[in-house]
């Protein structure tokens, strides 16, 4: 089984640096461009079906790459959604860093020890993540190929799962908006194969 994970495309809160999380912004003109990109790299994969977060964003990003595989389904998945960033919805990188020193020196240090204000932690995206991943594939054969659009932390935390490494270093990995990652599944276990993809928005 093959299950290509892939990131929305740019909104104009991306571009401009501030916290998205559960706000419902849909792609900018530079995000619909990318996602086309994206659409175009997997244009000939035999996809199955596409499972989404009900996010704007990340519905038009499969609608998007849907548009090469008109006759296959798209499932909106609440556990796709991304991550809860409580209080700090809406505000910008900047302002953040300097309302908020104590947590951002926390966020620093260990993101895997705290918690979002009124929201949620990495490990609590993580375990819904993957849960959901493990839920999904579980319903199709091994010869299947999915498509899940999704966002920054949730595609983060279930490659951290995917490769082993600790909540805590989850910077050492990057997701880029319209990147995608391969993931495969033998027999119960699930592996990242290729990560970050972004060689269709160079051309």
């Amino acid at each position: 089984m093959r299950i290509y994970l892939v990131r929305h495309g740019e909104t104009e809160w991306n571009r401009v640096r501030r916290f998205q999380g559960r706000s419902n912004l849909p792609l900018n003109k530079k995000g619909k461009k990318q996602v086309k990109a994206l659409a175009l790299a997997l244009k000939n994969k035999p996809l199955t079906a596409i499972y989404t977060s009900p996010l704007i964003r990340a519905l038009e990003t499969a609608r998007l790459i849907k548009v090469f595989h008109p006759s296959i389904p798209i499932f909106e998945e609440k556990g796709l959604i991304e991550m809860d960033l409580g209080e700090f919805d809406g505000i910008k990188a900047q302002d953040w860093a300097e309302q908020y020193p104590d947590f951002r020196k926390a966020w620093n240090e260990n993101p895997a020890s705290v918690k979002m204000p009124g929201g949620e932690s990495l490990k609590e995206v993580q375990v819904r993540a993957k849960h959901t991943l493990e839920r999904i594939t579980r319903i199709y054969p091994p010869d299947t190929t999915l498509l899940i659009s999704s966002h920054n932390f949730v595609n983060l935390t279930i490659l951290c799962d995917l490769l082993e490494i600790p909540l805590r270093r989850f910077r050492e990995l990057r997701q880029e908006n319209a990147a995608f990652n391969l993931i495969r599944k033998k027999g119960d276990r699930l592996y990242a194969e290729l990560v970050n993809e972004r060689s269709h928005l160079k051309k």
